[in-house]
């Protein structure tokens, strides 16, 4: 008997040679879901994905967030079609980046000006350096599960790919780079309290995402942002939002728009960028303008503002932005939530963002989700993968809705589920 090899582990062979982990980014891998290659995507259409074996799945990944107006939608390919059609890159202001910028200063009422980076690394590496040194200040108190981006000083204890993999740190990242990092579980406001009162005289900074995305979905309790806020108030601290996944996802303005929670600095990236490399921090201008030229912080990047991200991310909030556009979101990931909380996972959701968890119980903090049952939840994924449904390839990432997804597609995920628990 002849064994033919699939497209995509003949892919992954030939990528294994040259590309570490033949990935460029670890969780893709889909290693923790016991598969022994990744899918290796051929093209998108909508709320479909469709491997390089021609399979076609329902997809939930959408590129891990930014997709929210679909694969491949006709105007974002027409916009960048069009930016390109001038030129690629520039290296210099254009009017894309402009009325990009003004966008997302009349999204968030928090952000007064920008300044645009290519992707949520360096948004938040960026908003820490400026609230150091704005505040004159060292220490930042950040959240055990939360994941910044692959800053050295924020990969302490954090979610996302680490969680998946079960990194609670990394070699290469020197013990004195992480010791002004101050650890507290995401929801202990009273810890959190204690540690920034304790510091209270060098801590520059908290930095939270205000619906945790990396430890798998967690909204804050009732509080906890409001208490952080306030602790932020009575420091001298600076509250970074990062809303790098929630910015756009969760309502037009943010999580800060859903939470009625005003931070000092908002980091943003994934649905801003249309698909395309970009991200950005801004917040108050006297903070903003410490930033070189105007200032003496220093940060810059070649393809900052990059015409053809700044053209994606324009028509994908010109999508937004059009009358009951939150609304099919809405309906969509409430049903999908409902679908899967029926076939007995323990679904948390904020929005347009959710994840279902092999936990008996509420998951309201690190300690809870990683609690949850991986080895099920790999035997969940495969499962779905089979009936057609492709999910985050861990425990600890989301579900992200888009607009393109239909609620047929929504009835094949539940049904697959459903069977799956039996």
């Amino acid at each position: 008997m002849v064994v033919v090899e699939s497209a995509s582990s003949e892919l992954y062979r030939r990528a294994c040679r040259v590309i570490p982990g033949g990935v460029s980014s670890p969780v893709r891998a889909m290693r923790s879901v016991g598969r022994d290659h990744p899918l290796f995507a051929a093209r998108g259409e909508g709320g479909w994905l469709i491997d390089a074996d021609g399979n076609r799945y329902v997809d939930w990944v959408m590129s891990w967030g930014p997709l929210i107006a679909g694969h491949a939608h006709p105007r974002v390919v027409a916009a960048v079609a069009e930016a390109a059609a001038a030129g690629t890159s520039f290296g210099a202001p254009t009017r894309l980046e402009l009325e990009l910028a003004e966008e997302l200063v009349r999204a968030l009422p928090t952000v007064e000006m920008v300044r645009f980076v290519n992707s949520g690394t360096e948004a938040t590496m960026s908003a820490v350096r400026l609230a150091r040194a704005f505040t004159g200040r060292s220490k930042v108190l950040k959240f055990i599960g939360g994941y910044h981006g692959h800053v050295d000083a924020l990969l302490a204890q954090a979610g996302s790919g680490l969680a998946t993999l079960a990194i609670p740190s990394t070699p290469g990242v020197p013990a004195a780079v992480t010791a002004d990092t101050l650890l507290v579980q995401y929801n202990d406001l009273e810890a959190a309290r204690a540690v920034a009162e304790a510091s209270a005289d060098d801590l520059a900074c908290v930095i939270v995402e205000p619906v945790a995305g990396n430890m798998g979905v967690v909204p804050p309790q009732p509080g906890f942002l409001e208490g952080l806020r306030t602790i932020c108030n009575g420091t001298g601290a600076l509250l970074i939002a990062d809303e790098v996944i929630t910015g756009f996802r969760v309502a037009y303005g943010g999580a800060q728009e859903r939470l009625a929670v005003r931070a000092d600095l908002t980091c943003l990236g994934k649905v801003m960028g249309g698909g395309l490399p970009a991200a950005a921090f801004g917040g108050r201008a006297e903070v903003m303008e410490r930033l070189a030229p105007e200032g003496d912080v220093y940060q810059a990047g070649t393809l900052s503002g990059n015409p053809l991200a700044m053209a994606a991310g324009l028509a994908t909030l010109e999508l937004l932005r059009e009358p009951g556009a939150y609304d099919r979101l809405e309906r969509v990931s409430r049903a999908l939530a409902a679908g899967l909380a029926g076939a007995g996972a323990e679904v948390n959701r904020a929005g347009a963002m959710l994840t279902g968890f092999m936990h008996p119980g509420p998951v309201r903090s690190f300690a809870d989700a990683a609690a949850s049952d991986t080895a099920r939840y790999a035997a969940f994924h495969a499962h779905m993968l089979r009936r057609g449904v492709y999910l985050a390839p861990s425990q600890f990432e989301a579900a992200m809705p888009s607009l393109a997804h239909t609620g047929e597609q929504v009835e094949q995920t539940v049904a697959a589920a459903v069977e799956f628990a039996g």
